[in-house]
């Protein structure tokens, strides 16, 4: 294990206990679909064991597992969010890493996965760029409906993505898109919002650089997320003055710009977004503005 990874891993508090045979949460929301419109969709966080690439910013090792479940507790999982769930035509499976990782979503579940989710006009799980093979495709077949791929670019700005331990380049990322393409499989991104070792005004103009990488490399939809502390590994370098959070007028600023293009969908993650709020007296409207333009697709 290298000298980064070993400074991440002792930085970390403890993980949430959590029950194999459930997700850990479940949710209903609207969000502007590919077919321009708002419909809803399903998003159901599946409870599986940790990515195994450690990223410098990743807080989601929280929600996971040490050791690979038995095959059968995901399509469980599944089976017990969708009964709680009101119909939606979208469902996002998000599993707090990659969900072609046979150590996360063990691959003999795939059958049973693509037989409970086949009524759902799209299909969105998340993956690394070098775990994009033709295993995508073969998951897409077996769903018989549009598989879309959620892949972190995180930035384009290589100097800081070298320093992320994401184990991956901009090549690795631009031939992952190019393989999932041919393989008519859609793509999403998440971009992050002033890494650490940004200024404020850096962090913007990295994530403007990073949505425009994004849909040059044929990604139809990009979620811009303001980096947060809480990890371990950002609150150290929060400590020593090498990471501040973002304001939340920068995620206007840039969901502003990048909608102004109309190159492809843009989302504001507004995930506990209202810590990033320039006062407590402006939250409530900065919020209201980046929903309506989450839901409009228009700038405001």
């Amino acid at each position: 294990m290298d000298t980064l990874t070993q400074q991440i891993l002792s930085l970390r508090g403890p993980r949430n206990l959590l029950d194999p045979s459930r997700p850990w949460h479940f949710l209903s929301e609207p969000e502007f679909s590919r077919h321009g419109r708002v419909e809803a969709v399903s998003t159901v966080f599946l409870t599986n064991r940790e990515c195994p690439f450690h990223c410098l910013m990743c807080d989601l090792w929280q929600n996971t597992l040490t050791e690979s479940l038995p095959p059968g507790l995901i399509p469980e999982q599944i089976d017990f969010a969708l009964r709680h769930l009101p119909p939606a035509p979208h469902i996002k499976l998000y599993n707090s890493g990659n969900f072609f990782d046979p150590a996360a979503i063990p691959p003999r579940d795939l059958p049973a996965i693509a037989q409970r989710v086949q009524h759902f006009d799209t299909v969105i799980v998340e993956n690394h760029p070098r775990l994009c093979t033709d295993r995508c495709d073969q998951f897409q077949q077996l769903c018989g409906t549009q598989l879309e791929i959620a892949i972190g670019l995180e930035t384009a700005h290589e100097p800081t993505l070298a320093r992320l331990n994401k184990q991956m380049t901009l090549a690795d990322f631009a031939a992952a898109c190019q393989l999932l393409l041919k393989q008519q499989i859609l793509i999403r991104t998440f971009i992050l919002l002033k890494l650490p070792w940004s200024s404020e005004q850096e962090g913007i103009e990295q994530a403007l650089q990073s949505v425009r990488f994004a849909f040059d490399c044929g990604v139809s939809c990009c979620s811009v997320i303001p980096v947060r502390a809480g990890n371990g590994m950002l609150d150290h370098l929060q400590r020593e003055g090498r990471f501040t959070p973002p304001k939340l007028s920068s995620l206007e600023l840039v969901l502003r710009e990048t909608l102004s293009w109309q190159r492809g969908r843009v989302f504001a993650d507004l995930w506990d977004a209202a810590r990033f709020a320039d006062s407590p007296d402006s939250a409530e409207q900065q919020l209201q503005r980046l929903l309506d333009m989450n839901l409009r697709q228009q700038p405001l």
